[in-house]
């Protein structure tokens, strides 16, 4: 359930409606096209709160299963003029047998990460070398070698085990996300605009797919946002591409104080801040939750971890990928449908990233509602493990139902979901929303850009 989480009635979900049929709609037992598409639907139905306060309408929402499972690899659909963006994972990146029998997972697609593991190991970037580096090592001794190496990986468990692990535990103590007020401030009613989130800015400094989706589904119900990256930064390209659409892009050096004053001033003129560095670390630059309440009364401060903000994990680094491996949806995934190499296998989408950018922004417009209504300022805080704990707890669909599921949509599909989109690198073909709405289409008023494309500068309300 997640309106209940916001504390809203489930009578709200008579606005929606769903079709495209039911799970499995790829191959994997965990029910991926329920969780995006009712991801997709609250920030929809959210949107359609604000512009029942702005109007006084309602409006409905449809989703599509096949269409919103598709949006949980969205990065794989994209063309920029007459080739495809490459996605392809590192090498190196993937699960080893380790010396006690367990198997270890080593996350490598950002240079960082990779020299980390590679460091830890002593080995160069070969994955036979990995291989047989990994195999010298006790599967959870590597993982904590690792992480103190500020690397990302992980011991493949089951679910079981997870389940009785102290992060887990702690885990279970939180809901799927919290929408806590933290300071006083003034009612502040919506600005003026025809499309539910006209005249709201929001800054961006979030990184790789969860964050990133969240703000990109701010812009498409019509937040203006700010995209703040840095050039020394790595990413992978074409995420950028796939999470930038609505969005503005520019680039600070945080470790600059002259940056830092710039992105503070960009905060003050702001609604919303999104963030997903680990839990307390932005308080020794002054961008804790409090310090920007203070400087920014009424702010939607929207913070996003890998683990949570309790337990003895709450400070570790992790994504998408090293949830589903400590967490056991990769052993279940390889029960019930192998892969074609040996081991622990990945559900074939993201979805723990891509929701949970869903419900990063349904949580930002339920917090925006209640300033409207009642004022304060407001921290929305979610992890990917909260959100991998959900997707687990809808259950699987039967075993028998997986035969056949095909591992790709058709071409005709694809065809109908996506758009083209002019961008100052030519022509991108992407998917384009998900959710339709009756009263207040979502769309992106700006294209993807190249990383940095803008400055640092909010332009005038309204010219989008």
């Amino acid at each position: 359930m997640i309106l209940p989480v916001a504390g809203w009635s489930l009578d709200r979900a008579a606005d929606a409606t769903f079709t495209g049929g039911t799970d499995p709609i790829l191959p994997t037992p965990f029910r991926i096209g329920a969780a995006g598409a009712a991801t997709v639907a609250a920030a929809a139905l959210a949107a359609a709160a604000l512009w029942d306060m702005r109007t006084g309408r309602r409006q409905t929402v449809s989703v599509d299963l096949r269409q919103a499972t598709a949006s949980l690899r969205s990065g794989t659909y994209m063309k920029l003029g007459d080739g495809e963006l490459p996605h392809r994972r590192n090498a190196i990146m993937g699960c080893y047998p380790a010396k006690d029998g367990r198997w270890s997972y080593l996350h490598c697609n950002f240079p960082n990460h990779r020299a980390a593991a590679l460091g830890v190991l002593g080995v160069a970037e070969d994955r036979e070398a990995v291989a047989r580096a990994v195999a010298r090592w006790n599967a959870e001794e590597l993982e904590e070698a690792i992480i103190a190496a500020k690397g990302a990986g992980g011991m493949v468990r089951s679910r079981a085990e997870w389940s009785g692990h102290p992060q887990a535990i702690a885990l279970a103590s939180l809901p799927l996300l919290e929408i806590v007020r933290i300071g006083e401030s003034p009612i502040e009613p919506l600005p003026d605009g025809d499309r539910p989130l006209s005249g709201i800015r929001v800054v961006d400094i979030t990184r790789v797919l969860a964050g990133p989706t969240g703000a990109r589904t701010l812009a498409e119900h019509g937040a203006e946002v700010m995209k703040i990256t840095a050039a020394h930064l790595p990413n992978l390209g074409y995420q950028e591409w796939d999470t930038g659409h609505g969005k503005l892009s520019a680039q600070l050096d945080l470790r600059q104080p002259a940056s830092l004053d710039t992105l503070r001033g960009l905060i003050a003129k702001a609604d919303v801040f999104s963030q997903g560095y680990r839990p307390g670390s932005l308080a020794g630059r002054g961008l804790s939750p409090e310090a920007l309440a203070a400087l920014r009364p009424g702010l939607v401060y929207v913070s996003l971890s890998a683990f949570g903000h309790v337990g003895p994990w709450a400070e570790r680094r992790g994504f998408d990928t090293v949830v589903q491996t400590v967490s056991g949806i990769t052993t279940r995934q390889a029960e019930l449908v192998p892969g074609k190499t040996a081991g622990p296998q990945f559900y074939p989408v993201s979805a723990i990233d891509y929701c949970t950018g869903y419900l990063m922004a349904f949580g930002a417009m339920v917090a925006l509602q209640r300033r409207a209504r009642e004022g304060g300022s407001w921290l929305v805080r979610i992890s990917l493990a909260q959100v991998g704990k959900w997707l687990v707890d809808l259950g699987e669909v039967p075993p028998g139902s997986l035969a056949g599921v095909p591992d790709e949509f058709d071409a005709a599909e694809l065809a109908r979901w996506s758009m083209t989109s002019q961008t100052p690198n030519g022509p991108l073909r992407h998917l384009r929303p998900v959710a339709k709405m009756s009263e207040t289409p979502p769309h992106w008023a700006r294209p993807s850009v190249p990383v940095g494309h803008h400055p640092p500068v909010w332009p005038p309300r309204g010219t989008a």
